[in-house]
């Protein structure tokens, strides 16, 4: 439902009546992503607004939910989590085992989504273009793919895009990923800082070797890449494997050496690298992959990104105050962007 009842519905954003057609309301949103879209002269707030509305009414489930007056995406919560928040299946997963309890005893439990706890006052502090890289190699790769001089009205037309090769596929799938996460990170309050699409020096010190996410907070620091290859994934060897990912891809070991480029340039440790998927794409809310010189490698699934990072590793202690604003400094200093 809108925030208040002053507050503009999915229907307003998108410019059409509460009784448009499935039709009318998917030609209303494909015409205000081209008006909005940074790329075409838009506003990229307005942009983001756009996308909002849509995944309120895209669907007919979720368009029925919302006429209904609520949220099916807080409804659907995940596979672990039941409608009235009690969760079944196991919380901390360690690879190859099934509820285990962090250092001190605690465990992670999977929780409803964000969206269904009552947000901070003041979003976390945001620096960057979350997905903004990405989505610009997209439109640059689709013009290039469709023909010079060829007239490209909607290259985010849904049939055009799923006969685009897989590589172009893949990076508006990454960037719709990163935009979601930034999304949710924003909710995590004043207290949190987080920078996007940030530059290292790893690789070879391409935009490519970007950071999707960095995030600092009373929790610890955070190396985050968000990722969808677009099918299911699963675990070998401390790595993530599955059909749809690149010959030879090792996304933790790239994690890794980013956030050590990172590390070297502040003298700032990350607390954890994490690879955050569609709720799809793992069976698993949250598992521990295993660690990269000591540092934490998790794998879990959008939904329960806030719990983790709001809550913090179990058994870790939250910063220090004065470490917290230290280290912020540092990477406020440093930090780069692509």
């Amino acid at each position: 439902m809108p925030d208040s009842s002053t507050s503009s519905s999915p229907y307003d954003v998108l410019g059409v009546t509460a009784t448009a057609s499935a039709d009318e309301l998917r030609r209303a949103y494909r015409r205000k992503l081209r008006e909005t879209h940074p790329d075409t002269g838009g506003n990229a707030a307005h942009f983001d607004r756009v996308q909002r509305a849509w995944e309120q009414v895209g669907t007919p489930e979720e368009r029925a939910a919302y006429d209904r007056g609520s949220n099916p995406r807080e409804a659907r919560g995940t596979r672990t989590t039941s409608a009235a928040g009690e969760t079944s299946g196991g919380g901390f997963t360690a690879r190859g085992a099934q509820a285990t309890s962090g250092p001190s005893g605690s465990s992670f439990v999977p929780r409803p989504p964000a969206a269904a706890r009552a947000p901070s006052q003041e979003p976390a502090r945001s620096y960057g273009h979350p997905g903004g890289w990405r989505r610009e190699r997209f439109l640059g790769l689709m013009r290039e793919w469709a023909g010079r001089g060829a007239a490209l009205t909607d290259p985010y037309d849904a049939a055009l895009v799923r006969s685009a090769p897989r590589e172009i596929r893949h990076l508006l799938e990454d960037a719709n990923a990163e935009e979601g996460t930034a999304r949710a990170l924003a909710t995590l309050g004043i207290n949190y800082t987080v920078w996007h699409d940030v530059a290292t020096d790893a690789g070879s010190g391409s935009a490519e070797d970007k950071l999707d996410h960095i995030l600092l907070g009373p929790t610890g620091l955070f190396a985050i890449l968000s990722e969808d290859w677009g099918g299911p994934i699963s675990l070998k060897k401390g790595e993530i494997t599955g059909e749809t990912l690149a010959a030879g891809e090792r996304p933790f070991r790239a994690l890794y050496a980013r956030a050590k480029s990172i590390t070297r340039a502040t003298r700032v440790k990350f607390s954890a690298l994490v690879i955050v998927v569609p709720d799809s794409a793992t069976d698993s809310a949250f598992t521990l992959v295993g660690r990269s010189h000591g540092i934490p490698n998790i794998l879990i699934q959008q939904s329960q990104l806030i719990t983790l990072t709001r809550d913090g590793l179990p058994g870790t202690p939250h910063v220090d105050v004065s470490d917290l604003f230290e280290s912020r400094e540092r990477l406020q200093r440093t930090i780069r962007f692509v």
